[in-house]
């Protein structure tokens, strides 16, 4: 949706400017006149328009809105009022997500309600936020609702950062040691090979296989290069589509101790997810739609959907948990148990946080596994290096 940029003169006569969004001039023209302003200038500001593709994604997307739940759930608890609290906050922030926050702040100084004017930000605003909004305000407890949806995105953001941290240092020698390879292979080895072909003598095996691995990359380089790029962008592609997502989660929940933690990711997300809606006073049904909404594993999205579904028709929680192979017997006697007792949102709240320490374990773990192997493989690859390069001059010298 275009942004407006406007000034022009309240019923005070005082000069106001701001930005408003509409579908046309016309529209933000309108809706200004209604709120009694006397427009001076209006125009369209390209660079501040609003669009699902023009906003930073997803981490820093959601590392945003949960300081701002939390910072105007701050406000709201020392009683200001919401408007103000918007104005405030958008003195807060710089670049686009300035923008946003004028936006709501604009929408609801037009009498609309906070979450109505989330909804219109989809890129920005997900249906789990909008949907916690909406309950309260209409409960009358936005304050606290707001707060619950800055710890839920803070624990969020904590289990992935965890999985991520301990990913990224064998990433970055992985990385390190495919550039240390191709300028091995394209400057070090031709000119150390160049004098042994010179010499004309006949070359030992491994010196033939690394001479061939070299001349490869010298003359097809640049093509290996392309198809390889090619190559990432026909994954990413195809990860973006459902059957390629498919495949990609079926492989990786069938690898050993990966596929285990990342289903223990997914079911303490998930649980972290119904346990916040469900103390902001949303039904366990609504809950489960919504957290099917936010996951991006289509098996778990699916067994969600049969879980809700078999919900409506009557059946327990447990029992509806059961009949998939998805969630592991001790998920399944939690919700059986937390359903009985009355207690669901307390054990959701433990599970996730079980579950999140098991993860942590995990890829601590697969950290400290992988690190010395990828070290090891440069290790190798380097010292047969050596090896492929050494034994002419070895045997030249008549030394072996």
């Amino acid at each position: 949706m275009p942004v407006f940029t406007y000034s022009a003169f309240d019923d005070s006569q005082s000069l106001v400017k701001g930005t408003i969004a509409g579908d046309s001039p016309r529209q933000a023209r309108d809706a200004l006149r209604e709120r009694g302003l006397k427009i001076v200038d209006i125009k369209q500001d390209k660079a501040q328009q609003v669009s699902e593709t023009s906003y930073f994604a997803g981490r820093r997307n959601a590392n945003y809105v949960g300081m701002f739940t939390g910072e105007l759930s701050t406000l709201l608890a020392v009683d200001i009022p919401l408007h103000e609290a918007l104005k405030t906050l958008s003195q807060q922030y710089s670049g686009s997500f300035q923008k946003v926050v004028l936006l709501l702040k604009d929408d609801v100084d037009s009498g609309q309600r906070l979450a109505t004017a989330m909804e219109k930000l989809p890129a920005v605003f997900d249906r789990l936020c909008i949907k916690m909004v909406e309950v309260g305000e209409s409960t009358g407890r936005l304050d606290i609702v707001l707060r619950q949806l800055s710890n839920f995105r803070r624990k969020s953001m904590e289990l992935k950062d965890r999985v991520l941290t301990s990913l990224l240092y064998p990433m970055i020698v992985l990385a390190v040691s495919l550039l240390v390879s191709v300028f091995l292979m394209t400057f070090v080895v031709p000119m150390l090979l160049e004098n042994l072909a010179d010499a004309g003598q006949s070359l030992p095996l491994p010196t033939m296989i690394l001479k061939f691995m070299s001349d490869t990359l010298l003359a097809h380089g640049w093509w290996l290069a392309i198809l390889f790029f090619g190559a990432v962008v026909a994954v990413y592609v195809a990860l973006r589509s459902d059957w390629g997502q498919r495949l990609w989660y079926r492989l990786l929940l069938r690898l050993p101790l990966v596929g285990d933690m990342c289903r223990k990711q997914e079911i303490s997300r998930v649980s972290l997810i119904v346990a916040t809606l469900l103390q902001s006073g949303i039904e366990f049904l609504d809950a489960m739609n919504i957290a099917k909404g936010t996951s991006n594993n289509p098996f778990l999205r699916d067994s969600l959907k049969h879980c809700a579904d078999a919900i409506e028709r009557g059946k327990d929680i447990g029992t509806a948990m059961s009949e998939l192979d998805f969630f592991p017997p001790l998920v399944v006697q939690i919700y059986t148990i937390g359903q009985s007792s009355g207690q669901l949102e307390e054990m959701l709240f433990q599970l996730s946080a079980d579950f999140e320490q098991q993860v942590e374990i995990v890829s601590g773990r697969l950290s400290a596994v992988i690190e010395p192997l990828l070290i090891l493989i440069l290790a190798i690859f380097v010292g047969f290096i050596l090896l492929a390069t050494l034994l002419p001059i070895l045997e030249a010298g008549n030394v072996l």
